[in-house]
Order: C-alpha cells, then sequence, then structure tokens
C-alpha cells in the first residue's frame, strides 16, 4: 500500500467528477490519512500549518506529509528537492574558475606559437639564442645584451665581457656547424686524437663600449694561418646603429692534452675544418713589432701571489685565456685606470698554467709620466704575466686613450651634469 500512495501521488487518478478540481480522494485512500488538495499536487501540507514564506513574491518550501493518527511511518515516500534560493542558484565557482584557467592557457599557447615580429627596428628576434650560420654558411652570427653584472665602474661592458663573448661565439659556430666532439671546440677527429685548440695570439681593437641594455651582433670565422694553424676573426657591431664596436683576429694551434704538446693538424682534421675556412685578410692588420720582456728592473708595477681559482679552469684543465687578460690588468697603474679606457691590445700565450700555479704580473708604462695623465693622450703599456718562477705565460701590449668627461666624472663619483 505505501507503493501505491507513492505512485498516487505523482501520477495521480483523475477524480470521476471532472468539473471538481478539489476533491477529497476515494474511500479506498481514506485509510492512508492523505488529504488531497487538487489533482495535481502532491502530498496535503495540514490545513493549520502557516503559509510557506514568500521570496520575491514565489512561495518556497516543502511539502510536508501529515503521519495518519495510527502512527504510520511515511519514511519511504519521495521527497520534493529544496527549494531553488537566490544563495542556491549561484553558479558553482570553481568550475567557472577552471574553466577560465583553460580558455587563457589555450589562447597563451597560440600567442607563443605565432610568428612573432618586432615592432621596433631595435628589438631583435631571438636576442639570446645561439645564433645561424650566415655568408653562404661561412659567418657565425650571435646578438647578446650587455647585462648590468657586465659592466663596469663608467657604465660600459669591461674588456672581459667582450673577449668572453668573442670565446663563447666561436664555441657555438663550432657546435651549430656540426663540429662539437668531446672537448672544449675540438671536432669528432680532435677527439679521437686527444687534441685541443690552443690560442697562441691575440689582437683586439675597441672603437668604442657597449653600456648597459645595447644589444650587439657578433660575426665570427676561421681561415688557414700558415701549415698548422687556424685564425680566427671577430667583428662587433652595434644592433641599433649598425656601428663596428670591435675587431679581434687570433691564431689557434693544436695541442695534445695528455702530453700538453703542440702537434700538427692530422689530415682527418683538416678535411673537417677546411669546408669552413674564408679566404679572407685579418680584420686586425698584424702589428709586426716585437712585445718586450720585462723584469723586475724594467717594469714600473708588480702585482704578486695571483693564483688561479677553481672557476678559472675550462673543462681541458687549464685556465681560460680570458683570465689572462684580468690579471695583465691587476698591475695596471689606478690613474689609467680612472682617467683612459682600453683601446687596443695584443696578447701573445706563451705557455699554459695550472691551478697550483702563482703568478706575477708586470707592467711598464711607455712615454708618459704617471703624474700627469690628465694632460697626456693616448699611453701604452707594456705586460707581462709569469709564474714565480720566472718561466713567461703571457706577453702583451695595450693600448689607453683618454676617457670622455662624463665617464670620468662617473668614475670620481661626480654626477655626469658635473664632471
Amino acid at each position: 500500500m505505501v507503493a501505491t500512495a507513492a505512485t498516487s501521488s505523482f501520477f495521480p487518478v483523475p477524480s470521476p467528477d471532472s468539473g471538481a478540481k478539489n476533491s477529497k480522494l476515494g474511500n479506498g485512500n481514506a485509510k492512508l490519512g492523505l488529504k488531497s488538495k487538487s489533482a495535481a499536487a502532491g502530498l496535503q501540507v495540514k490545513a493549520n500549518a502557516q503559509a510557506p514564506p514568500k521570496i520575491n513574491g514565489t512561495s518556497v518550501g516543502l511539502a510536508t506529509v501529515e503521519s495518519g493518527k495510527n502512527g504510520d511511518d511515511m519514511h519511504g515516500l519521495a521527497q520534493s528537492p529544496p527549494a531553488r534560493t537566490f544563495i542556491n542558484q549561484l553558479p558553482d565557482w570553481s568550475m567557472l574558475l577552471a574553466a577560465i584557467t583553460t580558455i587563457f592557457l589555450a589562447a597563451e599557447k597560440q600567442w607563443m606559437m605565432l610568428d612573432w615580429k618586432p615592432k621596433r627596428p631595435d628589438m631583435l628576434i631571438d636576442p639570446f639564442g645561439l645564433g645561424r650560420i650566415v655568408q653562404d654558411g661561412l659567418v657565425f652570427r650571435q646578438n647578446f645584451s650587455i647585462r648590468s653584472y657586465e659592466i663596469g665602474a663608467d657604465r660600459t661592458a669591461s674588456i672581459e665581457t667582450l673577449m668572453n663573448h668573442l670565446q663563447e661565439t666561436a664555441l657555438n659556430h663550432v657546435k651549430t656547424a656540426g663540429l662539437l666532439g668531446d672537448g672544449f671546440g675540438s671536432t669528432p677527429e680532435m677527439s679521437i686524437r686527444n687534441l685541443i685548440w690552443v690560442v697562441t695570439k691575440m689582437q683586439v681593437k675597441v672603437d668604442r663600449y657597449p653600456t648597459w641594455g645595447d644589444v650587439v651582433q657578433v660575426d665570427t670565422w676561421v681561415s688557414a694561418s700558415g701549415k698548422n694553424g687556424m685564425r680566427r676573426d671577430w667583428i662587433i657591431h652595434d644592433c641599433k646603429t649598425g656601428q663596428i664596436l670591435t675587431r679581434a683576429s687570433s691564431v689557434w694551434v693544436m695541442m695534445n692534452k695528455l702530453t700538453r704538446r703542440l702537434s700538427k693538424i692530422p689530415d682527418e682534421v683538416r678535411s673537417e675544418i677546411e669546408p669552413y675556412f674564408m679566404n679572407s685578410a685579418p680584420v686586425v692588420e698584424e702589428d709586426g713589432r716585437k712585445l718586450q720582456k720585462l723584469d723586475d728592473n724594467t717594469a714600473d708595477f708588480v702585482h704578486t701571489g695571483l693564483t688561479p681559482r677553481w672557476s678559472d679552469l675550462d673543462i681541458n684543465q687549464h685556465v681560460n685565456n680570458v683570465k689572462y687578460i684580468g690579471w695583465i690588468l691587476e698591475s695596471a697603474p689606478l690613474p689609467i685606470l680612472e682617467s683612459h679606457e682600453l683601446s687596443s691590445m695584443t696578447l701573445e700565450y706563451r705557455r699554459e698554467c695550472g691551478r697550483d700555479s702563482v703568478l706575477q704580473s708586470l707592467t711598464a708604462v711607455s712615454g708618459a709620466e704617471i703624474g700627469h695623465l690628465a694632460s697626456t693622450g693616448n699611453v701604452e703599456c707594456q705586460h707581462l704575466l709569469r709564474l714565480e718562477g720566472g718561466s713567461e705565460i703571457v706577453r702583451g701590449r695595450t693600448g689607453w686613450r683618454p676617457k670622455k668627461p662624463n665617464n670620468i666624472g662617473i668614475m670620481c663619483g661626480l654626477p655626469a651634469e658635473n664632471a
């Protein structure tokens, strides 16, 4: 009977009297103790129950079931769903947030896949990429952005920064050409024979130093140098103006990394690298003047106790050649560093040094008095980097030109407009 009552509650049988909309159930249902207000209504509310509350003119609440006097339990009857109010009609905010996030990520992915084009000529695509090979596959080109930690007290890039850019492009050139073996810039055939490249001579001309935020373009290529050498040249341009900032030319030979002796170029290695040789003159004209050998009597300044750190070693377990430049400038007099900037440099690498080496840096100033640098134009210095035992590591010569007044003011701690 309970099932019958439940069925009749949801699917009521029309009254025989079609004109009477409000009538009591037949005698067959009288025993259930149920009352019906209309044929379409489910269960009867008590006659003395209060009217349901209204929200915005709409009645809300649940129909109640009046238990029979005999205590019949109507627990088995289906109950109506909760009334729809302003609160439970709000959307599911977690689902809405998830949908918005999904749409945003999809839009971001599509944006990243677009072929983005710069709107300004000084904005470059992929300024921090590994570069690309241009000019018939013989020139490698890479862009660099000058970072804040790469500049000095006068707000320009240091010479070590520029030299690091030269070294980076050389290695990326070998990598992009598909010639990178296990060694530091070694080709596969060189790696098989335990051969590595070592620099013997470097010449650099700096016309202008870039500053923080500038983007520079470095072009590099290789040429033959005698029977058993290779020359590598670089040109650094300002990407915004196209102006040449720095030119550099270097000579490299092969060394056996086990015996640490120089080696001829094997035919197998030559066949790997010769297709990339360019027939061109050096970008820096050869300076035929002999570099002087300094000693304690001929040097004006000596800095001792220089030792390599672990971070100064490259993967071939010798000191990186850029580190030698920093050691050479350790003995340069401070008045020159304050009033002049390095404009040219010639280095001859005589031998390598290891992590246990102790070095000395010697500098002699040519044709100028240190106390009267303000009235002096260009200055030239001779340098020597040697082991404490006397063995030469690097001979060098540097040229210096007066700094611009604004840079001198910055070095002295003065505002640029008051310098």
